[in-house]
């Protein structure tokens, strides 16, 4: 086994790493995004396809005997960092990661063999069903001797999903129920979108039978570790992203007969993006190392994750703006998708505040 330090690839890791960006850049660039932003679902179904089937991105953190690869969120963390990098549609993170992970959590052997062999092919994606409408705190959903009844909102690829994974409250507990998203009484709402590469779906439960499953009683706190953690990966790849973008333009633009990147206080601004990108990296890797390590201080190094790389992205993002003038916010420019990106994620399982709380109390402030 070999020893590493978090966020340093091993030389299998960097391979994949190297697969995924090589497929990411072949697919073509950031016309392909907006295309599928105007398409059905707001998925890139082809994209998705192609990383499940040559690389097996959807199988990484599924175990081999429910017909996955075997490995650990590290290696997801590599691929969701790359797949932030490019703003790229596919529902890893819905699928991939917080509906797969809901289900390996859960500890149900007979339900995770039912439904994650084709979840870890591709040849089927699902949904966590978690928020109401005032946000992650609590399930949208009520559970009564096995039907679903109520809304879930924030459904990260709610709308494309074959099979939905809900978390809904019975009583004072909360459990985990499973439902095909075809299933009679379930209606599906796109919801438009502060950042248009992130499709959110509610989806309403009318009375629809579902397949319960015992949950543990911090289900909900890990899952949420989890997606504090996976979400850090992504914003660290699309704070690279905006970064080179700044680079670049400031060595191509010129004022006053100079190029402005040569300009010191420019340089200064640029180099303080480098910084807070390599920090964040340092933080996610560190957070997913936690996680995957089972220390006892994860929940708080996912919660600190996701409020430093939440804060560094939209930083970085702001200034990437300021930087590219007026094109920075033309709808033809990337930099404006970078920007939404960022300051919707900063938002996505709840507001950050939540987390500082956590972490203060963990301080004993």
């Amino acid at each position: 086994m070999s020893i590493h330090s978090p966020g340093i690839d091993t030389e299998e890791q960097s391979a994949l790493r190297d697969s995924v960006a090589s497929l990411l850049r072949r697919s073509g660039d950031s016309s392909a995004v907006r295309t599928a932003m105007a398409s059905e679902g707001r998925t890139d179904r082809a994209l998705w396809s192609t990383l499940c089937e040559q690389i097996g991105v959807a199988a990484l953190s599924i175990p081999e005997e429910f017909d996955g690869v075997g490995a650990t969120l590290n290696e997801t963390h590599l691929v969701l960092e790359e797949l932030g990098r490019a703003l790229s549609p596919v529902p890893m993170l819905g699928s991939a990661v917080l509906a797969t992970q809901a289900l390996l959590l859960s500890g149900d052997t007979d339900i995770c063999a039912a439904t994650l062999p084709a979840l870890a092919s591709g040849e089927k994606t699902a949904a966590l069903c978690w928020a109401n409408e005032a946000g992650w705190d609590r399930p949208g959903v009520e559970a009564n001797a096995g039907i679903l009844s109520g809304t879930s909102h924030y459904v990260l690829d709610g709308e494309t999903a074959d099979v939905l994974v809900v978390l809904a409250r019975t009583g004072g507990h909360v459990n985990l129920h499973v439902v095909d998203a075809t299933a009679d009484g379930i209606t599906r709402s796109a919801r438009p979108t502060m950042d248009p590469t992130r499709p959110l779906t509610s989806i309403t439960f009318d009375d629809v039978d579902a397949t319960a499953i015992p949950t543990p009683a911090d289900l909900a706190d890990r899952l949420r570790a989890v997606a504090y953690v996976a979400l850090s990966a992504e914003q660290v790849g699309a704070s690279r992203a905006a970064l080179d973008l700044t680079v670049e333009y400031t060595k191509s633009r010129k004022q006053f007969g100079r190029v402005i990147g040569s300009f010191q206080a420019l340089k200064h601004r640029m180099a303080d993006m480098y910084a807070l990108t390599e920090t964040a990296h340092s933080i996610s890797y560190a957070a997913v190392d936690a996680l995957v390590s089972g220390s006892d201080d994860a929940l708080d190094m996912a919660a600190a994750a996701r409020v430093y790389c939440s804060d560094a992205f939209s930083h970085i993002t702001g200034e990437t703006i300021q930087l590219h003038g007026g094109i920075g916010i033309t709808w033809e420019h990337d930099a404006h998708l970078y920007f939404k990106r960022a300051h919707g994620s900063a938002q996505l399982f709840g507001q950050p505040h939540q987390s500082l709380t956590r972490l203060a109390t963990a301080a004993g402030l």
